[in-house]
């Protein structure tokens, strides 16, 4: 099943955040390039696999419906869900970051 991929506000607002950072704190172009490439390659794979990936273990947001997808080069992942043959990002956050309770 193919899944349409749409990013919420707050996604978008997430991965903005992360480029900006790349870009004028570390002042790295290459690294957000390197980033974006990263993330579309992301969301191509997610409009593949979506229903097949497990849902998160922290039991409210497995309530929920969400599930992750980790970046393949990058130590970032999508927080998404799925209604119907569509998945949306509700959120994009580095691997250290303490997702489950920013959403609380």
């Amino acid at each position: 099943m193919e899944y349409e991929v749409l990013l919420t506000t707050q996604a978008k607002m997430d991965f903005r955040r992360i480029i900006n950072y790349l870009l004028y704190e570390l002042k790295s172009e290459q690294a957000a390039t390197n980033v974006v490439n990263d993330m579309e390659n992301t969301l191509d794979r997610l409009s593949h696999i979506a229903g097949s990936l497990k849902f998160c273990e922290d039991s409210r947001l497995r309530a929920l419906g969400y599930r992750t997808i980790h970046f393949r080069r990058h130590k970032y992942s999508m927080l998404y869900r799925i209604e119907g043959n569509r998945a949306y990002v509700d959120g994009i956050y580095h691997n250290l970051q303490d997702y489950e309770n920013i959403l609380r």
